[in-house]
């Protein structure tokens, strides 16, 4: 089963992590790509990356003639999308293992960040066969 989990962090503007220590991003961005090697190794990694900060975010919808009509950008959100894995396990409980795991990254003095990750199956059909 597929399953995306989805890194969440805190708002308020640009990402906070411009503003640690050299040593400290240096740490946290092993720790990701490690997670990532460790992943991919295990045949668990589907895909992954890291996404813009909200200062670059819009949102996008079409007019009534079809073209698109932005808005944002949105950099005082409360939380955002920081980036994603999708992975393909066996479980449920092996998806929230990796994203507990993933919760751990470090951050100012390599403390555990204990981020907020969103585990949600990838669907690979609609819930219903059934279409009206």
């Amino acid at each position: 089963m597929k399953y995306m989990l989805m890194m969440n962090t805190p708002g308020g503007g640009p990402y906070r992590v411009a503003q640690w220590a050299r040593e400290d991003l240096a740490r946290h961005i092993e720790f990701m790509k490690g997670f990532a090697m460790k992943l991919g190794k295990a045949g668990e990694l589907v895909g992954a990356e890291g996404l813009a900060g909200p200062d670059q975010a819009k949102l996008v919808r079409a007019g009534a003639d079809g073209l698109p009509i932005t808005d944002g950008v949105f950099p005082e959100a409360k939380e955002f999308l920081a980036g994603y894995w999708i992975v393909d396990v066996e479980s449920a409980e092996r998806a929230y293992q990796i994203a507990a795991e993933a919760s751990l990254a470090p951050g100012p003095g390599s403390k555990p960040l204990y981020l907020s990750i969103e585990v949600r199956q990838v669907m690979s059909a609609p819930p219903s066969t059934d279409l009206p």
